[in-house]
């Protein structure tokens, strides 16, 4: 079966939405996060039937294959210890909530298969307002503040001039694509596109790459000057009704222009929040939700991608990041393994080097959960040097990175630990590919690509 074919599947959202194909789940979050709890009821509550937290306690996996483990003091298998033995307060107030993730690596590699993230997520939740990382809490109002749902506080507004404005640049300094699109608002298209934020307000030629794909393949796409912001930090923070409340502008967004499938881009977290939420508050969202990276392959296996490896003369090396939020948390190994069919395709097979452990079982980068906005420096960099070294170990050349929070820490980390490779998007790429990269599109390309453009 065909990507495509795949996750339209079962992938189409009604009041109560399915799940992915490959990695079918319900949502595992509690149903508060203000009233006080007991810790020790909420563990008992995720053991399965018949089993033992003494069991639970005596194998360590999952703090073995944590990059939180050790930060603040804490682990996985000593959190879940302290909920035991009825140390809410202590779970309440303990730093390490913000280091951890929520990746669920320590889930995946269970043998009971323990949804500590669970417990994570409920401790931050029992923190106030005003002591949590002010970081996300703000990402969070601002994301709330208007109908953009924007986590930089971009208004309406403010996206529809910048896209038109990129779109007149496109139009008058680009040879071959006067007649480039990107619609705003249009009723009735297949897709609705969402946008990270980072792009219409620091980045806007970032944009250009996607509508130069869409408008290859020949798709019917629209964005909206509502809900088309993909971010939403308001779930790290543990505040449900706030999470509801971005999910529900979202869902109203598409349903009023009565697309028939919410796209997201290349922003890992948004699928998981808006997947979940759906699913979590009963939403009435009448449309499929999908990954580009899914698409991508599709487009590609049905030849309306003709993208190839034929311009890296020079076997120039990637590997690839498998997002959490996307791969281990949502689709699972489907979507990780379209990823590397594109890859594979776009750089050439004998020039992509895997990283070890990988797919679901690869390694958070330490971007997610809300620790890039945390504030927590030094520890976000001491959790993402066992990426670091995932990555070293590769030698590849570059990482290609399909999520911001995933770009931006592994960016960071190879420059903080020394590295020597560069990350870039799919989207750059392809378009290099195809020959349509204008000089603007190439700011993640290093000497090496751009070596080949001259």
């Amino acid at each position: 079966m065909a990507a495509g074919e795949r996750m339209r599947a079962g992938a189409m959202i009604q009041p109560c939405a399915s799940v992915p194909p490959g990695r079918p789940r319900t949502p595992t979050m509690s149903d508060t996060t203000t009233a006080p709890i007991r810790f020790k009821d909420a563990a008992q509550a995720l053991l399965p039937e018949g089993a033992s937290f003494d069991a639970c306690l005596s194998c360590g996996l999952c703090s073995s294959g944590c990059p939180a483990s050790g930060l603040e003091h804490m682990d996985p298998r000593k959190f879940i210890r302290m909920a035991m033995l009825g140390m809410d307060e202590e779970l309440s107030t303990t730093p390490w909530v913000w280091c951890c993730t929520l990746c669920k690596r320590c889930e995946y590699l269970c043998p009971m298969h323990i949804d500590l993230s669970r417990l994570v997520y409920l401790a931050r939740g029992q923190w106030p307002a005003e002591k949590k990382p002010q970081g996300i809490v703000r990402s969070c109002q601002l994301t709330r503040r208007g109908d953009s749902t924007s986590a930089l506080g971009m208004p309406a507004g403010d996206f529809v001039m910048v896209v038109e404005d990129v779109l007149d640049e496109v139009h008058t300094t680009q040879p071959g694509f006067e007649h480039l699109k990107a619609p705003i608002d249009k009723r009735g298209a297949h897709f609705f596109v969402n946008q990270n934020s980072r792009e219409p307000m620091s980045e806007p030629e970032e944009m250009v790459p996607l509508w130069k794909i869409l408008d290859v393949v020949g798709v019917d796409w629209t964005y909206s000057s509502k809900g088309w912001a993909a971010e939403n930090f308001c779930m790290f923070t543990g505040d449900e009704p706030a999470w509801r409340e971005v999910i529900a502008r979202r869902v109203d967004a598409v349903n009023e222009l009565g697309c028939q499938v919410w796209l997201n881009t290349e922003c890992g977290h948004s699928y998981y929040s808006m997947w979940q939420g759906v699913q979590r508050f009963g939403l009435d969202a009448r449309f499929r939700m999908d990954s580009l990276i899914t698409y991508y392959a599709q487009w590609i296996r049905e030849g309306r991608l003709p993208i190839n490896a034929d311009w890296n003369t020079r076997g120039i090396t990637f590997t690839v990041q498998d997002p959490c939020m996307l791969v281990r948390k949502s689709y699972g190994d489907a979507v990780a393994d379209d990823m590397r069919f594109v890859v594979k395709t776009l750089v050439g097979e004998a020039n992509f080097v895997d990283m070890h452990p990988n797919r679901s079982a690869n390694y958070c980068c330490g971007g997610g959960g809300g620790f890039l906005q945390a504030g927590m420096t030094a520890q976000r960099r001491a959790y993402g040097k066992r990426k670091f070294d995932q990555i070293a170990a590769t030698g590849a050349d570059y990482v290609l990175a399909p999520c911001h929070n995933c770009h931006s820490q592994i960016h960071d980390i190879g420059q903080f630990y020394g590295g020597h490779y560069g990350v870039v998007h799919f989207w750059t790429l392809m378009c290099l590919s195809l020959g349509i990269l204008a000089p603007a599109e190439r700011r993640y390309l290093g000497p090496d690509l751009l070596a080949l453009l001259e």
